[in-house]
């Protein structure tokens, strides 16, 4: 699925065949999930193919490594320059990139001695969930934020939204609403959330959420097509039965929300702001930057 025999990876300052790319068994970020990551995406478009929002992909995959004290010395430019020529290599327009850096081995727990950066790439010309998902409020909290450094996207911080979206499969949704230690909504195992009520679109406030680029994203998009957004913190039976409701991040898109926990949401998807929001995101992502 995500390679074959004739792939090429960036490891370590080199381009290499993914067949053959190798790593250490000692590794620290194997051990404890003591890595940090982005994921990316590039689109055909009338221009050629584009890296949508590879600037702030990047400034955040380094400022995640510094907040985790992980040495890594590869600029925002270097790092740009280096996932076009690897799209290059591998003929690919619309795809899905994944820059992770990693550290030496080192079973200890003290801060990273040596990083290794490694970029991935495959083929997607879609979201990972289809429009009209099927969500459940999950059992399984958001890590505290006093716990984690919830700005950095950490490998680590990723078992808890595996739980969260596996228990959902499991019980039969497509996917997870998680919350808060307070009982507030965070967000789904990999997505932002938003939920909209007469006219106006609702979003965690900061606290316990990673604030996702495509959410900032959806923020420019609102203030361009004036439509108004509030970030606050809610509960879910506050979600419950609204408009419509969607997840946003990368992978996802937009994808449009059917249900919460079976309460379904009430008005025609194509009659909401939030159905501007996601067309307005597929005509930038394939045309244009904001």
């Amino acid at each position: 699925m995500y390679y074959n025999n004739e792939t090429l990876v960036y490891f370590n300052g080199n381009f290499v065949k993914a067949k053959d790319a190798q790593t250490d068994l000692y590794g620290q970020s194997l051990h404890y999930g003591y890595s940090v990551f982005e994921g990316i995406k590039s689109y055909k478009t009338d221009e050629g193919t584009k890296i949508f929002k590879a600037e702030e992909h990047y400034d955040r995959l380094r400022r995640s490594a510094a907040l985790m004290q992980i040495p890594f010395s590869y600029s925002t430019q270097e790092l740009t320059d280096l996932t076009y020529q690897l799209l290059e290599l591998n003929k690919l327009s619309d795809a899905y990139i994944r820059p992770l850096v990693i550290c030496s081995p080192n079973m200890s727990l003290t801060k990273g001695k040596q990083s290794f950066l490694t970029l991935l790439t495959w083929e997607w010309d879609n979201g990972y969930l289809a429009d009209k998902a099927r969500i459940m409020t999950s059992s399984f909290q958001r890590p505290n934020p006093k716990a984690f450094l919830m700005e950095a996207k950490v490998g680590g911080h990723y078992v808890n939204s595996i739980l969260a979206s596996q228990e959902a499969k499991d019980k039969g949704y497509d996917e997870a609403l998680v919350l808060d230690e307070k009982g507030n909504v965070a967000e789904s195992s990999g997505a932002n959330v938003f939920y909209e009520k007469d006219g106006m679109l609702y979003t965690p406030a900061k606290g316990s959420i990673l604030p996702g680029i495509t959410r900032n994203t959806v923020f420019e998009i609102c203030k361009e097509l004036n439509i108004p957004v509030k970030e606050t913190f809610f509960k879910p039976d506050e979600m419950r039965g609204a408009d419509a409701a969607f997840f946003c991040g990368t992978a996802a898109e937009i994808v449009a929300l059917d249900s919460l926990d079976d309460v379904p949401f009430t008005k025609n998807w194509k009659d909401t702001a939030s159905d501007k929001v996601q067309q307005a995101y597929q005509k930038l992502v394939r045309v244009r930057s904001l």
